[in-house]
């Protein structure tokens, strides 16, 4: 057996050294992407960009020709549509391009060819057209309003004077009255900046086109795109200037910067608060267990998003609403800006992936008071999954997070994996909030009494490695035996990770959900490298994380992490950049919040690395850097606060350290 893991293992690393390579995108001085246009179209893709009332997926293609088409699909997450459910916000798709309204000489457009392409929080396609003239689009969502922005550039690059005739332009849609539950929506678009110019040697016109959406008695006509970039790349700054990855790899840095964009960006104002949403043209104003609860509410309290605080910890609140004292099963989402529920796949495991994630965001933020608000739901979670505990000992529920599309048997991996870390979790929370230290040692005791019933119950000979079936009655691999590494559950590691990563599970996008299967969900590759990481396993995660960053970042679909494949078309969900982010947080750094002011710290310095750092970290209601530096056969872990050291340790490599911020 060993010999035949090493030979797929050594297959596997070098048809993936030769993937590894290809990059359609390159890294820029400044942190963004850019695709210099050669011979490699024509070629398609597709990002979402959001901001608080508003979400774009743009698609946009290079055509063989060079010529650049693009349709956007608008989204407005609070003008509701019937019936009012998941997917009932507002939604409209425009192929319009405002370049075709534009005269040069009295003629249309000369043949435009793309000559490059840049993402940096907004899109910026760079062309020529004819021999003279240079043209330049940008595309971005209001921050604020319900307004997508795109704004144009003509330069002369000639001696030649040019005529160029810009037309006004606006136009009105208003929607059916029968198909809103506000009644009737208006959709505006405009062009501003039309008439007639003459440009010069080196002369350059700008005009822009937004669409804005209306429910009733919201009309707001915003000729602000200025203003609206202004705020766009004041939002992309403030969110570079928080949580700073540094490392060797500038790949690594950089899908980080991009995934924190992506992160923050999909919180929506609602009738409800705040709500972080996927996105995906079908995921708004509304909030899930696994994504809001679970994926990104942990991670938020690290970048110091406010808004992103803000909306998990009413995410929280907003699913506390439903404990019940008969211990019914919470929603797995609460949908329509907070006005009804979605429980179509039954118990998910909701009740674990909430305590989890309400556990894990209380301590990281440090905030006393929202604790011991958050506190009765963690406790009613906690003791929902004890009551629905096995014979054997294990979490029961009617599905897992991929809602029956794959098999999960009455009690999976996921639910209880989960329900043990959150148990541990509320251990330290509840030292810190001072109860009763008779149910803390209860949770203490549940936790121990969970972890051995695990490995009991789901420990098993999977496809040849000596790691977990997903089910009691699994018998097929299966991504998500990754995640008792997560949780700090290092039983059956070296099995674990060499299924993980062997050809049955791993391929070209990541992990297959199950063995031999071409579906794939990013968020368990991403769960599964963060465990790795935990796990020490360092240079065979480092190199994977690189390999998978690098398709994410440069490759043909970029430049988030994605939800899944094929259902979805791998859409840019937002909470699986959170999940990216946490893969260096709490895998490459190996940060385990303790306290309100107290975390554990494991870091995995790569062995071909000098140093690592995080810095401008916001938590614990700190601000602070982490720096590990490699000395001799040693790690020199600094971290400071504003210039002083909180601690200067040397540790041994996998050792952790407890870290405390002074009262």
């Amino acid at each position: 057996m060993r010999v035949y893991i090493i030979i797929c293992f050594s297959f596997l690393m070098t048809a993936r050294s030769a993937a590894q390579e290809y990059r359609r995108w390159q890294i820029n001085p400044d942190g963004s992407i850019t695709w210099h246009i050669k011979n490699d179209i024509p070629h398609n893709d597709h990002i979402e960009m959001s901001g608080k009332r508003i979400s774009c997926v743009l698609r946009y293609s290079v055509e063989e020709d060079g010529s650049f088409e693009a349709t956007r699909s608008l989204v407005w997450p609070t003008i509701r549509t019937i019936p009012n459910n998941t997917h009932a916000s507002l939604t409209r798709r425009y192929a319009i391009d405002a370049f075709d309204f534009v005269t040069v000489n009295q003629k249309p457009m000369p043949q435009e060819v793309v000559q490059s392409i840049t993402l940096d929080g907004t899109l910026l396609v760079r062309s020529q057209a004819g021999n003279d003239l240079a043209l330049t689009r940008r595309f971005f969502p209001s921050m604020d309003e319900t307004t997508y922005c795109e704004y144009y550039v003509i330069h002369n690059l000639s001696s030649r004077a040019y005529r160029i005739e810009i037309p006004e332009y606006n136009t009105i849609f208003i929607t059916d009255s029968i198909h809103g539950v506000d009644g009737c929506y208006t959709i505006y678009t405009q062009i501003t900046g039309d008439g007639f110019y003459t440009l010069g040697e080196r002369d350059s016109v700008v005009f822009s086109m937004a669409y804005m959406g209306w429910s009733r008695g919201r009309s707001h006509i915003s000729n602000e795109i200025e203003y609206d970039f202004e705020n766009r790349i004041t939002f992309i700054s403030q969110t570079g200037d928080h949580l700073i990855l540094e490392t060797p790899d500038t790949v690594l840095n950089t899908a980080f910067a991009f995934a924190k964009v992506r992160a923050s960006e999909s919180i929506f104002e609602t009738k409800g608060g705040l709500m972080h949403g996927p996105g995906g043209e079908a995921y708004y104003a509304a909030i899930w267990a696994n994504d809001q609860g679970e994926y990104v509410g942990p991670f938020f309290p690290f970048l110091g998003n406010d808004n992103g605080n803000k909306a998990s910890f009413n995410a929280y609140q907003h699913f506390a609403r439903f404990m019940n004292p008969e211990f019914k099963p919470i929603p797995s989402s609460i949908i329509a800006e907070g006005t009804d529920i979605w429980n179509g796949a039954g118990d998910r495991g909701d009740a674990a992936m909430i305590a989890y994630g309400a556990s894990r965001y209380a301590l990281a933020r440090g905030d006393e008071e929202e604790a011991e608000k958050l506190w009765p739901l963690i406790e009613w979670c906690l003791e929902y999954c004890h009551r629905k505990l096995n014979k054997e000992g294990v979490v029961l529920s009617d599905t897992d997070e991929l809602e029956g599309r794959f098999p999960a048997g009455k009690a999976n991996l996921c639910t209880s994996s989960l329900y043990y870390d959150a148990l541990i979790s509320a251990v330290y929370l509840g030292v810190d909030l001072e109860i009763d230290k008779r149910q803390v040692n209860k949770y203490l005791k549940q936790a121990s009494a969970l972890k051995i019933s695990i490995e009991k119950y789901f420990g098993a000979s999977i496809g040849g490695f000596e790691t977990y079936k997903y089910y009691k009655e699994n018998d097929t691999l299966r991504s998500w035996i990754c995640i008792p590494l997560t949780m700090g559950i290092f039983d059956r590691k070296a099995g674990t990770i060499d299924a993980l990563f062997s050809p049955q599970l791993w391929t070209q996008d990541g992990l297959a959900t199950i063995s031999g299967g071409t579906t794939f969900w990013d968020r368990s590759t991403l769960y599964a490298l963060r465990g790795v990481f935990a796990a020490g396993e360092t240079a065979k995660a480092l190199d994977f994380l690189h390999y998978y960053s690098n398709r994410r970042l440069l490759g043909d679909h970029v430049p988030y992490p994605v939800e899944a494949y094929p259902e979805g078309n791998q859409r840019h969900l937002s909470a699986e950049s959170g999940l990216y982010c946490r893969v260096l947080t709490e895998g490459l750094f190996g940060i385990r919040p303790t306290g309100f002011k107290s975390f554990d710290l494991t870091p995995q310095l790569p062995a071909v690395w000098p140093s690592m750092s995080l810095r401008h970290i916001h938590a614990f209601s700190q601000e602070f850097d982490i720096v590990v530096s490699r000395s001799g056969d040693k790690l020199n872990v600094v971290v400071s606060q504003w210039g002083e050291d909180i601690l200067n340790k040397l540790i041994e490599a996998g050792e952790t350290v407890q870290v405390s911020f002074p009262e």
